[in-house]
């Protein structure tokens, strides 16, 4: 039985190399991510095997490992490559993956990109 689900990773903040400006390039800088992934749980809302479900601890643990063992020049190919990870997922059929890049720009609170993807 097809069951639609979504589940949301809110406010995910973790430390990477992002930018092109020497002092980018040096040190480290917080980045906030947002997820919303959408997923087939007709399995999942019958049973309690977490075998049966997407598990949303594995691919945080995937998308952590991406985003602090890498240097990125564009907000965008970072937001790709974690929606790259998502996608991997035979379950999933749509994900959205914003991330956001603090004090980017003088006045404003931050910079975000956003990108989706179908199956």
């Amino acid at each position: 039985m097809n069951q639609e689900a979504r589940i949301y990773i809110k406010n995910l903040r973790l430390r990477t190399y992002i930018g092109i400006n020497k002092d980018e390039i040096l040190n480290k800088q917080d980045v906030i991510l947002n997820i919303r992934i959408d997923f087939d749980a007709g399995d999942a809302v019958h049973s309690t095997d977490i075998s049966h479900t997407l598990n949303y601890r594995t691919i945080t643990k995937q998308i952590i490992e991406l985003v602090e063992d890498n240097r990125f020049s564009l907000l965008e190919k970072l937001t790709q490559d974690v929606l790259d990870i998502i996608l991997a997922y035979p379950v999933v059929s749509r994900a959205e993956v914003e991330i956001d890049k603090p004090h980017a720009l003088r006045f404003a609170d931050s910079v975000s990109v956003a990108l989706i993807g179908r199956r």
